[in-house]
Parts: structure tokens; sequence; C-alpha cells
């Protein structure tokens, strides 16, 4: 696994041994910060379900101000620091043990990646609930392209589906005001 473009391109991360982790694929990495290419300069960038860290290695290297990482598996959170420490990253980066949607009331950012494992709905859930309660600007999720993902979790409201092969990502923003319904015009009495 390596790192796309920018500060870090072509460096070279490492990944947890096994399946405990589902790293993103090059090509899916690649679609979301070209989407995402005009907001990342400058952003803080929370990767909730970081795994190796490879997607908030690639907001620093595209040039996110500073990276969360919120990892519930120890020895993944052990890579992410040997990730970032081996490209010299550590000061723009805060690595968090536990659970997404337990820190997400503890964190303030500007963008929001979640990847939990396909088959833990529970965990999309969670998280998009919590941060449905926050004043967020935009959380993206990737997961596979046949769960769907709530639309309107809290504040938030589903706006984008972009599906490659069997993985989706579903971009949330900040759900519209509801207009109230414009008055009737008063009757004209007749005469």
């Amino acid at each position: 696994m390596r790192v796309i473009a920018g500060l870090y391109r072509r460096r070279l991360l490492e990944s947890l041994p096994g399946d405990q982790t589902r790293p993103m694929l090059d090509s899916m990495r690649e679609t979301l910060f070209n989407i995402l290419q005009t907001q990342i300069e400058g952003a803080v960038f929370a990767d909730l379900y970081a795994g190796t860290g490879a997607v908030g290695i690639e907001a620093l290297s595209r040039g996110a101000r500073q990276a969360i990482f919120v990892e519930a598996n120890p020895k993944a959170l052990k890579v992410i620091e040997r990730n970032l420490d081996k490209l010299g990253a550590r000061a723009q980066a805060r690595p968090m043990l536990g659970r997404s949607h337990e820190k997400v009331p503890h964190i303030e950012a500007d963008i929001w990646f979640l990847g939990p494992p396909y088959a833990a709905h529970e965990e999309y859930e969670k998280t998009l609930a919590a941060l449905g309660e926050k004043d967020v600007k935009l959380v993206i999720t990737q997961h596979d392209k046949r769960y769907d993902p709530p639309l309107k979790p809290g504040k938030l409201e589903r706006y984008r589906v972009v599906k490659m092969g069997s993985n989706a990502l579903s971009f949330y923003r900040p759900a519209e005001q509801e207009k109230p319904a414009a008055e009737e015009p008063a009757a004209e009495a007749d005469e």
C-alpha cells in the first residue's frame, strides 16, 4: 500500500497482517481525494475506523492541516503511529484509541471519513447518529454498494453516492432546514 499523491507520494505504508483491517483500494482513495481536492487544503480530517491510517495520511499528504485517527484495535493504532513516524508526520497527527462513535463527541474536524468493517452496519448507524448530533460540514462513508446507510442521520443528509466495483462512498452534509409553508394570500373580500 502506498500514498497516492502529494507530499508523501509513492511512499509505502505498513499494514496490519491478516484480515483485521480492510485497507481502501488505491483507486477508491484516488477517487475520494479527487472529489475532495478543493476542500482538503488546511482542513482537519478525521479518519474513523482508521485501520492502517492510509486515508488520513493521504489527507495529510494532500495538504490537510491535521489528521485525527480513531482506531479500536491497539495493534492497528501502533501501525498508524509507525507509518506517521516513518513519514515524519506525527506533529500533524492525533492518533486515538477507542470506538469511533464514542470519540466523535470529543473531536472537532472539517471532514469526517468512516470505513467500518462492511458487515458492521450498527457501527455505521451509531457513528452517523453521533455525527448527526454535531454541527459538521462533510461526512463520507465507505461501504459495500449493497448496503444502504441511513439517508438522514440527525442533522445530516446523504446527497451523493459514488460506486466503484463492489464498494461505494456516501457523502453527507447538513440537512437543509425545513422551509415554512408559504402562507396563503388573504382572500379579497367581495364588495
